[in-house]
C-alpha cells in the first residue's frame, strides 16, 4: 500500500493534480492499481510548517519479481520526477510516495522495526532510517495516512500491532480524523 501526498504546486499543477499524474506514472512503470482512496485535504504536519496537504492512498500490484526496496526506489524516482526535493525532514512537498505496508512484510526484521516504531518522539523529527521501515512505524498514528486507507484497505491487519486499518483509526482522537476531509 502505498501514502500520497502533496502540499506544494508542481510548477503550474495543483497537488491533488500532481496525486493524479503519480498514479499514471505508477502504472507506466508496470504497477496496476487495484483501488485509491479519495483524496483529501489534511492539515500540514507537523502543525504550521507549510501549506495544508492532499493525501491519499492506493492499494497496488507490484511487477513480478520486485523487491520492497526495487518499489521504494521507483517511488523516489517518481518523487523526483515531480520536483521533490528533500531539503528537510518533513517539509514541504511536490510530492511525497511512501511504500507504508507491503501484505505483512517486516522490514528489515522485528527488531529494526522495533527501534523505529518505539523512537522517542523528540528523536522522531531529526532521525531517519538508512533503509525501509515496513510498515511504516508511524502509519498507527497519523489520520492523514488511515484515512485514506480505510478506503482501500479497512481490514489489512497491522503485522506487528495486530490491530486493522479501521481499528487503528478509531483508536486515534477524533479531532484528528475529522481534520482529514474528503475533496
Amino acid at each position: 500500500m502505498i501514502a500520497l501526498g502533496a502540499n506544494l504546486p508542481n510548477g503550474k499543477t495543483p497537488p491533488a493534480e500532481t496525486l493524479k499524474s503519480a498514479l499514471s506514472a505508477l502504472a507506466d512503470r508496470g504497477f496496476s492499481r487495484r483501488s485509491v482512496s479519495r483524496f483529501f485535504a489534511t492539515p500540514c504536519f507537523p502543525a504550521g510548517s507549510g501549506p495544508d496537504y492532499v493525501n491519499a492512498a492506493a492499494a497496488i500490484t507490484v511487477p513480478s519479481g520486485l523487491t520492497a526496496e526495487d518499489i521504494l526506489a521507483h517511488l523516489l524516482a517518481i518523487e523526483m520526477e515531480f520536483g521533490r526535493e528533500r531539503k528537510r525532514r518533513w517539509g514541504m512537498r511536490t510530492l511525497d510516495l511512501d511504500l507504508v505496508a507491503w501484505g505483512d512484510l517486516i522490514l528489515p526484521d522485528r527488531g529494526g522495526f522495533d527501534q523505529w516504531h518505539l523512537l522517542d518522539p523528540a528523536q522522531q523529527a531529526k532521525a531517519a532510517p538508512d533503509r525501509l521501515i515496513l510498515p511504516h512505524p508511524r502509519l498507527q498514528d497519523r489520520a492523514f495516512v488511515l484515512v485514506p486507507l480505510a478506503d482501500v484497505a479497512p481490514d489489512w491487519r497491522h503485522p506487528v500491532l495486530g490491530f486493522t486499518v479501521s481499528q487503528m483509526l478509531k483508536a486515534l482522537p477524533e479531532a484528528d480524523r475529522r481534520a482529514v476531509v474528503p475533496l
